[in-house]
C-alpha cells in the first residue's frame, strides 16, 4: 500500500503543506508515522479524502444528458481554419481540448470567454503510472 509524506498529499492536492496539517489535526484526513517518526497518509485514504473534497461546477445548462462526464468550464482558445477548429477549455483544474467543424464552433458562439460544457465520453481510457527514475 502505498504511504505519501505531507509535502507529497500537498502537491497531489495542489494545498499548502500547512493545510494538510490542519487536515491531519483536525481529524478530517487520517495519518500515521513512519519509522523516522514523519506524518505519512495511506494512499488509499488518500484517495478517499481526494474524492470527498473534489467539487465540480454546476452544470448551466439544465440539460440532461447520459453522459457522466461534464465539464463545467470557460473557453481560453479557439483556433479555426476555413474547416476546422481546435478548442481550448480549463474546466477547474483540467484542460480540456476538442476538435470539431468550425461552424459548429461559430454556431454555439465559442469564443474566449464563453461559458461551455465539455461532455466527455469515450471507450477507451489509457492509465498510466508514474515511472520509477
Amino acid at each position: 500500500m502505498p504511504h505519501y509524506r505531507i509535502a507529497e498529499v500537498a502537491g497531489l492536492l495542489g494545498v499548502s503543506d500547512d493545510t494538510v496539517r490542519r487536515w491531519i489535526d483536525h481529524g478530517q484526513l487520517p495519518a500515521d508515522r513512519d519509522s523516522a517518526g514523519r506524518r505519512i497518509v495511506d494512499g488509499a485514504a488518500l484517495a478517499e479524502f481526494a474524492r470527498a473534497q473534489a467539487r465540480s461546477t454546476p452544470d448551466p445548462s439544465g440539460v440532461g444528458r447520459s453522459a457522466r462526464n461534464r465539464l463545467v468550464g470557460l473557453v481560453t482558445d479557439v483556433v479555426s481554419d476555413r474547416v476546422m477548429s481546435q478548442v481550448e477549455m480549463q474546466c477547474g483544474p483540467h484542460r480540456i481540448v476538442s476538435l470539431m467543424s468550425t461552424e459548429a464552433v461559430r454556431e454555439l458562439g465559442l469564443v474566449p470567454g464563453a461559458l461551455a460544457v465539455a461532455v466527455v465520453k469515450s471507450t477507451n481510457v489509457v492509465v498510466e503510472t508514474p515511472g520509477e527514475k
